[in-house]
Protein backbone atom coordinates (compact mmCIF):
# COMPACT_ATOMS: atom_id res chain seq x y z
CA UNK A 1 0.00 0.00 0.00
CA UNK A 2 1.43 3.44 -0.92
CA UNK A 3 2.85 5.48 1.95
CA UNK A 4 0.46 8.38 1.24
CA UNK A 5 -2.58 6.10 1.60
CA UNK A 6 -1.18 4.58 4.81
CA UNK A 7 -0.55 8.07 6.20
CA UNK A 8 -4.06 9.32 5.41
CA UNK A 9 -5.85 6.25 6.78
CA UNK A 10 -3.73 6.01 9.94
CA UNK A 11 -4.15 9.75 10.60
CA UNK A 12 -7.93 9.59 10.24
CA UNK A 13 -8.05 6.64 12.65
CA UNK A 14 -5.66 8.16 15.20
CA UNK A 15 -7.18 11.66 15.19
CA UNK A 16 -10.68 10.16 15.16
CA UNK A 17 -9.90 8.24 18.36
CA UNK A 18 -8.34 11.32 20.00
CA UNK A 19 -11.31 13.56 19.17
CA UNK A 20 -13.85 10.89 20.13
CA UNK A 21 -12.28 10.46 23.56
CA UNK A 22 -11.99 14.23 24.11
CA UNK A 23 -15.61 14.94 23.21
CA UNK A 24 -16.85 11.92 25.14
CA UNK A 25 -15.26 13.45 28.24
CA UNK A 26 -17.42 16.57 27.81
CA UNK A 27 -20.44 14.45 26.92
CA UNK A 28 -20.19 12.10 29.91
CA UNK A 29 -19.82 14.85 32.53
CA UNK A 30 -22.57 16.93 30.89
CA UNK A 31 -24.90 13.94 31.10
CA UNK A 32 -23.83 13.39 34.70
CA UNK A 33 -25.07 16.90 35.53
CA UNK A 34 -28.24 16.38 33.43
CA UNK A 35 -27.32 18.88 30.72
CA UNK A 36 -29.07 18.28 27.40
CA UNK A 37 -26.53 17.46 24.68
CA UNK A 38 -27.94 18.46 21.28
CA UNK A 39 -25.03 17.47 19.01
CA UNK A 40 -22.07 15.09 19.33
CA UNK A 41 -19.97 15.69 16.22
CA UNK A 42 -16.72 14.26 14.91
CA UNK A 43 -15.54 16.99 12.55
CA UNK A 44 -16.81 20.52 11.88
CA UNK A 45 -19.07 22.10 9.31
CA UNK A 46 -21.76 20.39 7.23
CA UNK A 47 -23.31 17.21 8.63
CA UNK A 48 -22.52 14.21 6.42
CA UNK A 49 -24.46 11.45 8.18
CA UNK A 50 -25.36 10.23 11.65
CA UNK A 51 -28.26 9.21 13.81
CA UNK A 52 -30.40 10.67 16.60
CA UNK A 53 -30.91 9.02 19.97
CA UNK A 54 -32.80 10.85 22.69
CA UNK A 55 -31.93 14.57 22.69
CA UNK A 56 -28.63 14.08 20.84
CA UNK A 57 -27.74 14.07 17.15
CA UNK A 58 -24.62 11.91 16.75
CA UNK A 59 -22.98 12.97 13.51
CA UNK A 60 -19.91 12.87 11.30
CA UNK A 61 -19.20 16.29 9.77
CA UNK A 62 -17.33 17.45 6.69
CA UNK A 63 -14.07 18.88 8.08
CA UNK A 64 -12.08 16.21 9.99
CA UNK A 65 -10.07 18.79 11.97
CA UNK A 66 -11.56 18.14 15.40
CA UNK A 67 -15.04 17.82 16.84
CA UNK A 68 -17.47 19.33 19.29
CA UNK A 69 -20.27 18.64 21.74
CA UNK A 70 -23.12 21.15 21.44
CA UNK A 71 -25.08 21.52 24.68
CA UNK A 72 -28.37 23.35 25.13
CA UNK A 73 -27.73 27.05 25.67
CA UNK A 74 -24.19 26.86 24.24
CA UNK A 75 -22.61 28.43 21.17
CA UNK A 76 -22.68 26.06 18.19
CA UNK A 77 -19.59 24.03 17.40
CA UNK A 78 -19.53 25.46 13.89
CA UNK A 79 -19.41 29.07 15.12
CA UNK A 80 -23.14 29.78 14.68
CA UNK A 81 -25.37 31.11 17.45
CA UNK A 82 -28.42 28.87 17.95
CA UNK A 83 -31.71 30.76 18.10
CA UNK A 84 -32.74 29.09 21.33
CA UNK A 85 -29.54 30.34 23.03
CA UNK A 86 -30.40 33.96 22.32
CA UNK A 87 -34.03 33.53 23.39
CA UNK A 88 -33.28 31.64 26.59
CA UNK A 89 -30.47 33.92 27.69
CA UNK A 90 -32.55 37.00 26.95
CA UNK A 91 -35.60 35.91 28.88
CA UNK A 92 -33.61 34.61 31.81
CA UNK A 93 -31.59 37.79 32.05
CA UNK A 94 -34.73 39.89 32.20
CA UNK A 95 -36.26 37.64 34.79
CA UNK A 96 -39.34 36.90 32.66
CA UNK A 97 -38.85 33.14 32.59
CA UNK A 98 -36.49 30.60 34.12
CA UNK A 99 -34.02 28.64 32.00
CA UNK A 100 -34.75 25.02 31.11
CA UNK A 101 -33.19 22.68 33.69
CA UNK A 102 -31.24 21.01 30.89
CA UNK A 103 -29.70 24.32 29.79
CA UNK A 104 -25.95 24.49 30.37
CA UNK A 105 -26.23 28.04 31.71
CA UNK A 106 -28.72 26.95 34.37
CA UNK A 107 -26.05 24.84 36.06
CA UNK A 108 -23.72 26.10 38.81
CA UNK A 109 -20.43 27.44 37.52
CA UNK A 110 -18.41 24.69 39.22
CA UNK A 111 -20.34 22.12 37.19
CA UNK A 112 -19.69 24.04 33.97
CA UNK A 113 -15.98 24.20 34.85
CA UNK A 114 -15.89 20.42 35.32
CA UNK A 115 -17.69 19.89 32.00
CA UNK A 116 -15.10 22.10 30.24
CA UNK A 117 -12.16 20.33 31.91
CA UNK A 118 -13.53 16.84 31.21
CA UNK A 119 -12.32 16.82 27.57
CA UNK A 120 -8.64 17.50 28.28
CA UNK A 121 -8.75 15.19 31.32
CA UNK A 122 -10.11 12.41 29.10
CA UNK A 123 -7.12 12.90 26.77
CA UNK A 124 -4.70 12.72 29.69
CA UNK A 125 -6.38 9.53 30.94
CA UNK A 126 -6.18 8.03 27.43
CA UNK A 127 -2.46 8.85 27.26
CA UNK A 128 -1.89 7.16 30.62
CA UNK A 129 -3.93 4.09 29.63
CA UNK A 130 -2.24 3.72 26.24
CA UNK A 131 1.28 3.64 27.61
CA UNK A 132 0.29 1.52 30.61
CA UNK A 133 -1.22 -1.07 28.26
CA UNK A 134 1.85 -0.96 26.02
CA UNK A 135 4.24 -1.46 28.92
CA UNK A 136 2.12 -4.36 30.22
CA UNK A 137 1.77 -6.20 26.91
CA UNK A 138 4.53 -5.01 24.61
CA UNK A 139 7.26 -3.06 26.35
CA UNK A 140 10.07 -2.72 23.82
CA UNK A 141 13.45 -2.49 25.55
CA UNK A 142 16.62 -1.78 23.58
CA UNK A 143 18.55 -5.04 23.32
CA UNK A 144 21.93 -3.35 23.88
CA UNK A 145 21.01 -2.53 27.49
CA UNK A 146 21.50 -6.16 28.58
CA UNK A 147 24.76 -6.51 26.63
CA UNK A 148 28.38 -5.58 27.51
CA UNK A 149 29.04 -1.84 27.86
CA UNK A 150 30.66 -1.24 24.47
CA UNK A 151 31.09 2.43 23.51
CA UNK A 152 30.20 3.68 20.04
CA UNK A 153 31.26 7.32 20.34
CA UNK A 154 32.87 9.66 22.89
CA UNK A 155 32.29 13.41 22.56
CA UNK A 156 35.10 15.87 23.22
CA UNK A 157 35.22 18.04 26.35
CA UNK A 158 32.99 15.71 28.37
CA UNK A 159 33.60 13.70 31.57
CA UNK A 160 34.26 10.58 29.46
CA UNK A 161 36.84 12.25 27.20
CA UNK A 162 38.48 13.93 30.22
CA UNK A 163 38.84 10.44 31.73
CA UNK A 164 40.61 9.23 28.58
CA UNK A 165 37.77 6.92 27.48
CA UNK A 166 37.68 6.41 23.70
CA UNK A 167 35.29 5.23 21.01
CA UNK A 168 35.46 1.44 20.70
CA UNK A 169 36.35 0.88 24.37
CA UNK A 170 34.48 -1.71 26.45
CA UNK A 171 33.84 -0.87 30.11
CA UNK A 172 34.87 -3.99 32.07
CA UNK A 173 34.65 -2.44 35.53
CA UNK A 174 32.47 0.38 36.78
CA UNK A 175 32.56 1.31 40.47
CA UNK A 176 32.48 -2.10 42.19
CA UNK A 177 30.88 -4.04 39.33
CA UNK A 178 32.88 -6.18 36.90
CA UNK A 179 31.79 -6.72 33.29
CA UNK A 180 28.71 -4.51 33.65
CA UNK A 181 25.90 -4.36 31.12
CA UNK A 182 24.51 -0.96 30.18
CA UNK A 183 21.59 -1.53 32.55
CA UNK A 184 24.01 -2.28 35.40
CA UNK A 185 26.11 0.75 34.54
CA UNK A 186 22.99 2.94 34.57
CA UNK A 187 21.96 1.64 38.02
CA UNK A 188 25.45 2.16 39.45
CA UNK A 189 25.73 5.69 38.02
CA UNK A 190 22.67 7.19 39.74
CA UNK A 191 23.96 6.57 43.32
CA UNK A 192 27.25 8.24 42.30
CA UNK A 193 25.95 11.58 40.99
CA UNK A 194 28.52 14.26 41.76
CA UNK A 195 31.13 11.63 42.66
CA UNK A 196 34.27 10.17 41.06
CA UNK A 197 33.94 6.54 39.96
CA UNK A 198 36.73 4.06 39.27
CA UNK A 199 36.46 2.73 35.72
CA UNK A 200 38.42 0.12 33.78
CA UNK A 201 38.12 -0.17 30.01
CA UNK A 202 39.33 -2.83 27.60
CA UNK A 203 41.09 -1.26 24.60
CA UNK A 204 42.62 -3.47 21.91
CA UNK A 205 43.10 -6.27 24.44
CA UNK A 206 44.69 -4.01 27.09
CA UNK A 207 43.03 -2.97 30.37
CA UNK A 208 43.18 0.76 31.11
CA UNK A 209 42.27 2.13 34.56
CA UNK A 210 40.86 5.64 34.96
CA UNK A 211 38.51 7.75 37.04
CA UNK A 212 35.23 9.18 35.72
CA UNK A 213 33.63 12.30 37.23
CA UNK A 214 29.87 11.87 37.21
CA UNK A 215 28.01 15.21 36.90
CA UNK A 216 25.24 16.08 39.35
CA UNK A 217 22.19 17.63 37.61
CA UNK A 218 19.74 19.76 39.57
CA UNK A 219 17.04 17.16 38.99
CA UNK A 220 18.24 13.57 39.41
CA UNK A 221 15.38 12.32 37.22
CA UNK A 222 16.77 14.31 34.28
CA UNK A 223 20.14 12.50 34.36
CA UNK A 224 21.06 10.46 31.30
CA UNK A 225 24.04 8.37 30.27
CA UNK A 226 24.59 10.87 27.46
CA UNK A 227 25.64 13.53 29.97
CA UNK A 228 28.76 11.43 30.68
CA UNK A 229 29.85 12.02 27.11
CA UNK A 230 29.71 8.55 25.61
CA UNK A 231 27.08 6.86 23.43
CA UNK A 232 26.46 3.11 23.82
CA UNK A 233 27.02 0.77 20.89
CA UNK A 234 23.37 0.02 20.14
CA UNK A 235 24.01 -2.29 17.17
CA UNK A 236 26.96 -3.56 15.17
CA UNK A 237 25.27 -3.19 11.77
CA UNK A 238 25.05 0.09 9.79
CA UNK A 239 22.22 2.55 10.41
CA UNK A 240 19.28 2.18 8.01
CA UNK A 241 17.43 5.35 6.96
CA UNK A 242 13.69 5.07 7.62
CA UNK A 243 12.39 8.50 6.65
CA UNK A 244 13.64 11.75 5.13
CA UNK A 245 12.67 15.38 5.78
CA UNK A 246 12.86 16.69 2.19
CA UNK A 247 13.55 20.30 3.15
CA UNK A 248 16.49 19.35 5.38
CA UNK A 249 20.15 18.95 4.26
CA UNK A 250 20.20 15.14 3.97
CA UNK A 251 17.15 15.11 1.69
CA UNK A 252 18.55 17.86 -0.50
CA UNK A 253 21.86 16.01 -0.74
CA UNK A 254 20.10 12.93 -2.13
CA UNK A 255 19.78 10.61 0.90
CA UNK A 256 16.81 8.24 0.52
CA UNK A 257 14.77 5.92 2.72
CA UNK A 258 16.38 2.47 2.76
CA UNK A 259 19.94 3.81 2.41
CA UNK A 260 22.56 2.61 4.88
CA UNK A 261 24.90 5.03 6.68
CA UNK A 262 28.33 3.38 6.68
CA UNK A 263 30.37 6.25 8.16
CA UNK A 264 30.47 9.99 8.91
CA UNK A 265 33.83 11.59 8.09
CA UNK A 266 35.35 8.12 7.98
CA UNK A 267 34.06 7.17 11.45
CA UNK A 268 31.58 4.29 11.72
CA UNK A 269 28.64 5.35 13.90
CA UNK A 270 25.83 2.93 14.66
CA UNK A 271 22.91 4.96 16.03
CA UNK A 272 21.09 8.26 15.67
CA UNK A 273 22.31 9.47 19.12
CA UNK A 274 25.91 8.82 18.06
CA UNK A 275 25.45 10.81 14.84
CA UNK A 276 23.77 13.68 16.72
CA UNK A 277 26.59 13.75 19.29
CA UNK A 278 29.17 13.89 16.48
CA UNK A 279 27.31 16.71 14.69
CA UNK A 280 27.19 18.79 17.89
CA UNK A 281 30.92 18.28 18.28
CA UNK A 282 31.52 19.49 14.71
CA UNK A 283 29.38 22.62 15.40
CA UNK A 284 27.72 22.71 12.01
CA UNK A 285 30.79 22.04 9.86
CA UNK A 286 30.13 20.12 6.59
CA UNK A 287 30.43 16.34 6.93
CA UNK A 288 31.06 13.53 4.47
CA UNK A 289 28.46 10.77 4.74
CA UNK A 290 29.38 7.39 3.24
CA UNK A 291 26.11 5.86 2.02
CA UNK A 292 25.21 2.45 0.62
CA UNK A 293 22.23 2.56 -1.78
CA UNK A 294 21.50 -1.00 -2.85
CA UNK A 295 24.85 -2.34 -4.02
CA UNK A 296 26.32 1.12 -4.68
CA UNK A 297 28.50 2.98 -2.17
CA UNK A 298 28.99 6.72 -2.56
CA UNK A 299 29.77 9.85 -0.53
CA UNK A 300 27.43 12.76 0.17
CA UNK A 301 28.66 16.18 1.28
CA UNK A 302 26.13 17.52 3.80
CA UNK A 303 26.11 20.68 5.90
CA UNK A 304 24.03 20.23 9.08
CA UNK A 305 21.27 22.69 9.90
CA UNK A 306 20.64 23.93 13.43
CA UNK A 307 17.09 23.35 14.69
CA UNK A 308 15.23 24.02 17.92
CA UNK A 309 13.77 20.76 19.25
CA UNK A 310 12.17 22.30 22.35
CA UNK A 311 14.96 20.85 24.51
CA UNK A 312 17.56 23.11 22.95
CA UNK A 313 19.17 23.89 19.61
CA UNK A 314 20.93 20.99 17.92
CA UNK A 315 22.58 20.36 14.55
CA UNK A 316 20.64 17.92 12.38
CA UNK A 317 20.87 16.34 8.93
CA UNK A 318 17.13 15.66 8.71
CA UNK A 319 16.46 11.91 8.56
CA UNK A 320 14.98 9.22 10.78
CA UNK A 321 16.61 5.84 11.35
CA UNK A 322 15.27 2.36 11.81
CA UNK A 323 15.18 1.62 15.56
CA UNK A 324 18.00 -0.46 17.02
CA UNK A 325 17.29 -4.12 17.92
CA UNK A 326 14.93 -4.54 20.87
CA UNK A 327 13.41 -7.23 23.04
CA UNK A 328 9.87 -7.33 24.42
CA UNK A 329 9.12 -7.34 28.14
CA UNK A 330 5.78 -7.46 29.99
CA UNK A 331 5.68 -5.23 33.06
CA UNK A 332 3.24 -5.80 35.95
CA UNK A 333 0.45 -3.21 36.29
CA UNK A 334 2.06 -1.07 39.05
CA UNK A 335 5.41 -0.86 37.24
CA UNK A 336 3.65 -0.20 33.91
CA UNK A 337 1.65 2.68 35.43
CA UNK A 338 4.81 4.22 36.89
CA UNK A 339 6.60 4.01 33.54
CA UNK A 340 3.55 5.43 31.77
CA UNK A 341 3.35 8.34 34.22
CA UNK A 342 7.05 9.13 33.68
CA UNK A 343 6.61 9.03 29.90
CA UNK A 344 3.60 11.34 30.00
CA UNK A 345 5.12 13.81 32.46
CA UNK A 346 8.29 14.05 30.36
CA UNK A 347 6.40 14.66 27.12
CA UNK A 348 3.92 17.07 28.72
CA UNK A 349 6.82 19.13 30.02
CA UNK A 350 8.35 19.17 26.55
CA UNK A 351 5.08 20.33 24.94
CA UNK A 352 4.68 23.11 27.52
CA UNK A 353 8.30 24.16 26.98
CA UNK A 354 7.74 24.37 23.20
CA UNK A 355 4.66 26.57 23.76
CA UNK A 356 6.61 28.78 26.16
CA UNK A 357 9.45 29.19 23.66
CA UNK A 358 7.03 30.20 20.91
CA UNK A 359 5.31 32.77 23.14
CA UNK A 360 8.68 34.23 24.16
CA UNK A 361 9.87 34.13 20.51
CA UNK A 362 12.68 31.69 21.25
CA UNK A 363 11.15 29.23 18.78
CA UNK A 364 9.51 29.92 15.42
CA UNK A 365 5.84 29.11 14.85
CA UNK A 366 6.99 27.58 11.56
CA UNK A 367 8.23 24.60 13.57
CA UNK A 368 4.63 23.58 14.27
CA UNK A 369 3.12 20.71 12.31
CA UNK A 370 -0.48 20.63 11.11
CA UNK A 371 -2.55 17.82 9.56
CA UNK A 372 0.01 17.13 6.81
CA UNK A 373 2.92 16.99 9.25
CA UNK A 374 0.91 14.80 11.62
CA UNK A 375 -0.03 12.53 8.70
CA UNK A 376 3.64 12.13 7.76
CA UNK A 377 4.65 11.26 11.32
CA UNK A 378 1.67 8.91 11.75
CA UNK A 379 2.53 7.15 8.49
CA UNK A 380 6.15 6.69 9.60
CA UNK A 381 5.00 5.34 12.97
CA UNK A 382 2.45 3.01 11.35
CA UNK A 383 5.08 1.55 9.01
CA UNK A 384 7.71 1.16 11.74
CA UNK A 385 8.17 -2.32 13.22
CA UNK A 386 6.43 -3.05 16.50
CA UNK A 387 3.58 -1.32 18.33
CA UNK A 388 5.65 1.14 20.32
CA UNK A 389 6.07 3.88 17.65
CA UNK A 390 2.35 4.24 16.86
CA UNK A 391 1.20 3.92 20.48
CA UNK A 392 3.81 6.44 21.65
CA UNK A 393 2.77 8.85 18.88
CA UNK A 394 -0.92 8.47 19.80
CA UNK A 395 -0.01 9.22 23.40
CA UNK A 396 1.88 12.39 22.46
CA UNK A 397 -0.96 13.55 20.19
CA UNK A 398 -3.45 12.96 23.01
CA UNK A 399 -1.27 15.01 25.37
CA UNK A 400 -0.99 17.75 22.74
CA UNK A 401 -4.75 17.84 22.31
CA UNK A 402 -5.37 18.01 26.05
CA UNK A 403 -2.78 20.73 26.70
CA UNK A 404 -3.76 22.78 23.65
CA UNK A 405 -7.41 22.80 24.72
CA UNK A 406 -6.42 24.06 28.17
CA UNK A 407 -4.94 27.26 26.70
CA UNK A 408 -6.89 30.33 27.93
CA UNK A 409 -8.27 31.08 24.47
CA UNK A 410 -12.02 31.67 24.06
CA UNK A 411 -13.86 28.71 22.44
CA UNK A 412 -11.16 26.35 23.73
CA UNK A 413 -11.85 24.60 27.03
CA UNK A 414 -9.28 26.74 28.85
CA UNK A 415 -10.98 29.89 27.57
CA UNK A 416 -14.37 28.66 28.77
CA UNK A 417 -12.92 28.03 32.22
CA UNK A 418 -11.29 31.48 32.24
CA UNK A 419 -14.60 33.22 31.46
CA UNK A 420 -16.35 31.18 34.14
CA UNK A 421 -13.70 32.22 36.68
CA UNK A 422 -14.12 35.86 35.66
CA UNK A 423 -17.89 35.54 36.14
CA UNK A 424 -17.30 33.98 39.55
CA UNK A 425 -15.19 36.98 40.59
CA UNK A 426 -17.79 39.43 39.20
CA UNK A 427 -20.62 37.38 40.80
CA UNK A 428 -22.76 37.62 37.66
CA UNK A 429 -22.79 36.23 34.11
CA UNK A 430 -21.22 38.26 31.32
CA UNK A 431 -23.62 39.51 28.68
CA UNK A 432 -24.47 36.60 26.35
CA UNK A 433 -24.14 38.73 23.21
CA UNK A 434 -20.69 39.84 24.36
CA UNK A 435 -19.59 36.25 24.91
CA UNK A 436 -20.99 35.20 21.55
CA UNK A 437 -18.89 37.86 19.81
CA UNK A 438 -15.79 36.71 21.71
CA UNK A 439 -16.39 33.09 20.73
CA UNK A 440 -17.04 33.96 17.09
CA UNK A 441 -13.90 36.10 16.89
CA UNK A 442 -11.83 33.35 18.51
CA UNK A 443 -13.32 30.80 16.11
CA UNK A 444 -12.20 32.89 13.12
CA UNK A 445 -8.70 33.33 14.61
CA UNK A 446 -8.39 29.58 15.16
CA UNK A 447 -9.41 28.94 11.55
CA UNK A 448 -6.76 31.42 10.37
CA UNK A 449 -4.17 29.78 12.62
CA UNK A 450 -5.13 26.34 11.24
CA UNK A 451 -4.81 27.69 7.69
CA UNK A 452 -1.36 29.12 8.48
CA UNK A 453 -0.15 25.80 9.90
CA UNK A 454 -1.50 23.88 6.90
CA UNK A 455 0.20 26.27 4.46
CA UNK A 456 3.40 25.86 6.49
CA UNK A 457 2.99 22.08 6.12
CA UNK A 458 2.49 22.36 2.37
CA UNK A 459 5.70 24.37 1.95
CA UNK A 460 7.60 21.42 3.47
CA UNK A 461 6.35 18.96 0.85
CA UNK A 462 9.04 17.43 -1.42
CA UNK A 463 7.68 19.03 -4.61
CA UNK A 464 8.09 22.49 -3.08
CA UNK A 465 11.34 21.84 -1.26
CA UNK A 466 13.03 21.28 -4.61
CA UNK A 467 12.43 24.90 -5.65
CA UNK A 468 13.71 26.37 -2.39
CA UNK A 469 17.15 28.05 -2.47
Amino acid sequence: MPFVVISILSTLIVLGIMVLVHEFGHFAVAKLFRVKVEVFSIGFGKRLFGFRRGDTDYRLSLLPLGGYVKMQGELGGDGTVPLETTVLSGTAASGDAPRDSGDLNSKPRWQRVLIALAGPVANFILALVLMTGLYMMHNEVDAYRSKPADIDFVAQNTPASDAGIQSGDRIVRFDNRSNPTWDTLWMRTEPNLGQKVAVTVLRKGQRVDTTLSVPAPRDADSFSIGSLGFVPLMQTTPIVVHGIEPSMPAGKAGLKAGDKILAIDGQALHSAPAILAYLQQMRGAPVTVKVQSGNTVHDLQVTPRIADTGEGKVYQLGFETEPPPFKVEELPLPAAMIQSAKFNVKNSSLIIEVLRRMVTRHMAVQNLSGPIGIARETGLAATSPGWQPIIALMTVISLNLGIFNLLPVPILDGGVVLLLLIESVLRHDLDQKFKERIYQGAFVLLLLFAAFVMINDITKLPILSKVKP
